[in-house]
């Protein structure tokens, strides 16, 4: 079964830097024609400059994409520019921290807006898109597209001052899931990758700002090592391609084996 992803069409979120980026640009060098999104324009502008065959295979969308509108009109765009959309890759992360027993406090609140209902929406849009476009001229169901939700270990690990983040991780696998069942029957297919220690933008300035950071995220780490974002990216070619066309509502782990540990007071994104 093929891996290629050659000659679709993929919104990826996040796109600026960062895993996003690295998902993008792989897509990109796969022969995939992708729509960069994020907010940051200046980013995003030049960085699609940078890729090879830009003008034909990568366009950028800069909006907030927590606005409803924002998520419309980046769908229209994409249809502009393409005519339709095969792959969905939510790649929009923030990790917010918080103190659980501070009341006063909406970290949750933007952890959820952020990272689980910007992706829900943009979701349920793309999804009907799909159903609209799958139908050819004679009338036949063709097998459609896929939606990949990219989220974090902290979903299974506790982690008190990321409560918010962790919140918002698990809502997205489930949600991942729910939304799997939903739409098996249109042949959309919904998968997440749970990210552990793969390098981030957030975890590059964590790392920057803590001398101490790497060794405590390597010791650990069975695998000994901080993943490459390349190798999310790869994970989300495979689910977004044909070799996963009997996979849906599944999370794969990509951590280096950090969840196979169970110390709760190392940083875990």
């Amino acid at each position: 079964m093929s891996y290629s992803i050659s000659g679709k069409v993929a919104i990826v979120t996040g796109a600026a830097n960062g895993v996003g980026l690295a998902i993008a640009r792989h897509f990109v060098d796969q022969g995939a024609r992708v729509v960069l999104a994020d907010r940051d324009e200046s980013r995003l502008r030049s960085e699609v400059a940078t890729m090879s065959g830009a003008d034909e295979h990568s366009i950028f969308f800069a909006g907030d994409l927590r606005e409803r509108l924002t998520l419309a009109n980046l769908l229209s765009a994409t249809l502009d520019a393409y005519d339709r959309v095969d792959i969905l890759v939510n790649a929009t992360r923030e990790c917010i921290s918080c103190d659980p027993l501070n009341d006063q406090s909406d970290a949750v609140q933007e952890a959820l807006q952020q990272n689980l209902l910007a992706s829900l929406k943009l979701s349920q849009m793309v999804a009907k898109q799909m159903i609209a476009q799958a139908e050819d001229t004679d009338g036949r169901k063709n097998a459609i597209g896929s939606i990949i939700n990219l989220s974090s270990i902290a979903a299974r690990r506790t982690q008190p001052e990321l409560m918010a983040y962790s919140i918002a991780s698990a809502a997205l696998d489930q949600m991942t899931r729910s939304m799997a069942v939903a739409i098996a029957r249109h042949r959309i297919r919904v998968n997440g990758v749970s990210l552990g220690s793969v390098m981030s933008a957030n975890l590059k300035d964590q790392m920057n700002a803590n001398e101490d950071y790497r060794a405590l995220i390597l010791q650990q780490t069975p695998m000994g090592r901080i993943g490459a974002a390349s190798e999310a990216a790869e994970a989300v070619q495979f689910l977004a391609s044909d070799a996963a066309a009997f996979m849906t509502g599944q999370i794969i782990t990509i951590d280096g084996g950090r969840t196979l540990l169970d110390p709760v007071s190392v940083p875990v994104h």
